[in-house]
Order: C-alpha cells, then sequence, then structure tokens
C-alpha cells in the first residue's frame, strides 16, 4: 500500500512529496500530446477512414494499438523507471550497442527525418494552396524560414518548454480541432461507403500497421526524457513523484490523441461519397474543411497543421539537442547543439526531403522492433531483475530479423532469402518476421540465466 502512496505523490504521512498541482499535471499532458501530435497524426486517420469505410471502426481499433497503444506503454515504462530510461537501456543490453542505438533514434525522430517533415508538410498542406507555381519557391522559402525561427525560439531554453507549448501552443491546437470536428459530427461530409483494398478482408491487421507510421512510440524515449527535464526543473527529484507525473500526463496525452484520432477517421469515413478516393489524408482535410468553412476553409486548415507541427518540432528539437549535449559531455552547448538542428532541418525543408525520407526509411524499419521489444521487457522488469541475458537474448535475434527487414526496405536483401524467410518466418511477409525470434531469443536468455548466480547486493549497487 505505502507503494502506490508514494508512486502517486504522498509520504507514510498523507504529506506531498509531488510539488506538482493538478493545473501543472495537465499543462504536462498538454504538453506531451503536442510533441506527439505532428502533422502526420493528422493525415493517417483520415486516409484510413476513407479507404476502410464501414470497417473504420475495426480498422480504428487496430491503429489505436500501435498509435496510441505502444506509445503508452513506453510512458508506462519510463513512469515505472521514474524517468531514468535510458541508464536502463545501456544496464540491461551492451553500453555501446545502446549509444549506437539511441544515436540513431535521435537522429531519425530529429533533424534527419521528422523535423524536416514538419516544416516540409504544414507548408505543402498548409500553405501552397494559397500560392501560385511562380511564387511557390520563395513562398516556401519564407515559410521554412519563420517555422524553423519560431521553433527555435521557443526551443531555446527547456525550462520554458512546458510553459510555452502546454500553455499557450497545445489549447490553441485543440480548439481549432474542436471547432473542425464539431462540424464533421453535426453536418456529416456523406454516407459513409463499403472498404477498400485490405480493409475489405482484413481491417484491424491493416490499422495495426498503419499505425507504425506515427513513430511515436521511437519519440517516447525522446518524449519521456525531455518531460522528465521538465519535471525536474520544476524542482521534482523524487523517483516515484517524477513517475507518477509521467504516468498522469501520459494518460491524459493517450485520452486526447484517441479522442482526435477516432474524429479525424469519422471525418475520412463520410468523405467518399464527396470527395471521391483521395491519394492522403491531407488532401481528405484540405477538401473536408472547404466544404465546412467555404474560402476559410484552408486557413482553419493552415493553423491545424501550423500548430501540430510546431509543437512536435519543439519537442523533438529539445529533445535532440539535449541528448546530444549529455552525449558529448557538454562539450558542444545545447544552444549550439539546437542551432545546428535548426538550420539543417531548413535546409532539409527546402531541398532534398523525398531523399532524406527515403534513406530514413530502412533505419526505421530496423529500428522500431527493436525499441518494441526492449520497452515490452521492460514493463517487466521487476520480475526479470538481473537476467539481463533475457534483454539480450531477446534483442540479439530481434535485431537479425530487423536488419534483413531493414535491408529489404533499401532495396539491398537477396530476392532469393527474402522470399525463403517469407514461407518460413511466421509474419514475415507483414515485415513482422521479428516477432516469433524475439520470443525465442528472450525464452533463450531465461536459460542461459539459469545457469548464472544472481551478484550480490554490493556488485549490483556498484553496477549502477
Amino acid at each position: 500500500m505505502n507503494y502506490f502512496i508514494e508512486i502517486f505523490g504522498y509520504d507514510s504521512e498523507g504529506s506531498s512529496i509531488n510539488k506538482l498541482n493538478k493545473k501543472d499535471l495537465l499543462t504536462l499532458g498538454f504538453m506531451m500530446f503536442s510533441i506527439y501530435f505532428g502533422a502526420g497524426n493528422l493525415i493517417f486517420p483520415p486516409a484510413l477512414g476513407q479507404a476502410a469505410g464501414e470497417h473504420t471502426l475495426l480498422a480504428m481499433i487496430g491503429f489505436m494499438a500501435t498509435g496510441v497503444g505502444l506509445p503508452l506503454l513506453g510512458i508506462t515504462a519510463i513512469a515505472l523507471t521514474g524517468g531514468e530510461y535510458t541508464p536502463l537501456l545501456r544496464e540491461k543490453t551492451w553500453p555501446r550497442f545502446a549509444s549506437v542505438l539511441l544515436i540513431l533514434l535521435y537522429l531519425i525522430i530529429g533533424p534527419l527525418f521528422a523535423m524536416p517533415r514538419t516544416g516540409a508538410v504544414s507548408f505543402e498542406i498548409g500553405i501552397r494552396p494559397f500560392l501560385t507555381e511562380e511564387n511557390f519557391a520563395v513562398g516556401q522559402l519564407i515559410y521554412t524560414a519563420i517555422f524553423f525561427a519560431a521553433s527555435y525560439y521557443l526551443s531555446l531554453n527547456p525550462n520554458k518548454i512546458i510553459d510555452r507549448v502546454g500553455k499557450m501552443l497545445t489549447p490553441a491546437l485543440l480548439v481549432v480541432l474542436l471547432i473542425l470536428f464539431a462540424q464533421a459530427f453535426h453536418a456529416p461530409l456523406g454516407n459513409i461507403l463499403a472498404p477498400t483494398g485490405v480493409y475489405l478482408e482484413a481491417p484491424f491487421a491493416q490499422g495495426f500497421q498503419d499505425g507504425y507510421q506515427t513513430m511515436d512510440l521511437l519519440a517516447s524515449i525522446a518524449i519521456g526524457a525531455l518531460v522528465t527535464n521538465a519535471i525536474q526543473m520544476r524542482g521534482i527529484t523524487d523517483r516515484h513523484a517524477i513517475g507518477s507525473a509521467c504516468l498522469i500526463s501520459g494518460l491524459i496525452t493517450v485520452t486526447l490523441m484517441t479522442a482526435v484520432y477516432g474524429s479525424l477517421a469519422y471525418i475520412g469515413a463520410t468523405s467518399a461519397s464527396v470527395l471521391g478516393q483521395s491519394e492522403n489524408g491531407g488532401q481528405i482535410l484540405a477538401g473536408a474543411v472547404g466544404i465546412f468553412f467555404g474560402a476559410s476553409g484552408n486557413l482553419l486548415l493552415a493553423v491545424i497543421i501550423g500548430l501540430a507541427c510546431l509543437t512536435t518540432c519543439c519537442g523533438i528539437t529539445s529533445s535532440a539537442a539535449l541528448f546530444f549535449n549529455k552525449l558529448l559531455k557538454g562539450r558542444i552547448s545545447y544552444e549550439r547543439l539546437l542551432l545546428l538542428s535548426i538550420l539543417f532541418s531548413f535546409a532539409a525543408s527546402n531541398i532534398g526531403l523525398t531523399q532524406i525520407i527515403t534513406l530514413a526509411v530502412p533505419f526505421l524499419v530496423t529500428i522500431y522492433p527493436l525499441v518494441i521489444v526492449f520497452v515490452i521487457l521492460s514493463l517487466f522488469d521487476s520480475f526479470i531483475g538481473w537476467r539481463k541475458s533475457i534483454y539480450q537474448g531477446a534483442i540479439s535475434l530481434t535485431l537479425v530479423f530487423s536488419l534483413i527487414d531493414g535491408l529489404h526496405a533499401a532495396g539491398l536483401c537477396p530476392p532469393a532469402l527474402h522470399e525463403l524467410l517469407r514461407q518460413t518466418i511466421p509474419l514475415y511477409g507483414i515485415m513482422m518476421g521479428w516477432v516469433c525470434p524475439a520470443a525465442i531469443g528472450a525464452l533463450i536468455g531465461l536459460c542461459v540465466s539459469l545457469f548464472q548466480t544472481a551478484p550480490t547486493p554490493k556488485e549490483a549497487e556498484t553496477r549502477t
């Protein structure tokens, strides 16, 4: 009982040890939601809804499992460690492996991929409809310069980001979304049609795979570190109090994400009979707001996309700069790393973004399974305890198959090997061939631990 009392911020005397009040926790939850919820999150659910049609509910349950469920697992895992998740990764696997994985993760969700995408996507969907082909290039240059300058200002002081993002930008984003959703439910675009494509036979499975595109589980480690830093900046040092704040704000986040995703999917499901089949979710949203609000519709969409992308960019920019500042032991200041990330992202948003995305996909396919396996195992770390061979066995076999998937995504996997694995390894055909090997690796690690001796309390203390 005392453990649960401590988790929720009170000592045995009943006095508060968690200085964050309800308002602070709500602000923290808003900040976490706004960082997770970027332009990509706005685009995927409408596209799913339009294609799934009458099967939208089943497809969205699958989507929620990976687009909301996995991030919640990540947040929970971080909360259980009191925010100290990166040291756990280093301790349970191998220090060099953990460093390489974290560097790749922060580069991909930072300046190499996600940051440039926030600027480019918000311009393409929100601003480009107002421009002609003649002034397109100049308009993109001006917009992305303003966008990344604003991101730099908001991220310059990580202690202030909880106030700037959580108290200023997120409420504005939610108000605009609320206006759009109220109109969508009050006067639906049209009738919900029959499902198309894969959603006809396997809506849940396809939705499950669609949820990976949000990359929110990968972002959980970075966002967890940022939120932990924001809490500590408020003077909170108790491990249980930090974990409690992370978990409560995470529950606020996933509640908001579930409501927003469901509403966006409903807009997509009712759009096909009016808009026809669109190429992507951005076109669906543009068409929907145009019908709902006329000429002002595109302006409303521009505000939604701009706020969503700006808040996401602030979060991942700060997280990446903080990580590399600690990795380099302060040899390069946070401010300089922040500026370098912003400048690179600004350039990539204007030139070569398609090439960067293409290059990033194989890395994503390789990294995502490793993070999933580690997060799931870390949820049971109190039972696994000193038996890190379980982590190492699962991660080792997962790495083998995730590397093969990465090579296949890059077009470098021999066709004969790919066909052999597709026929022999369960789930390999849907790029989840790592699932069974991960389970087998964990069992092998458990068997190995049976022949090992638990470290003495003194040895365990020295290692930590």
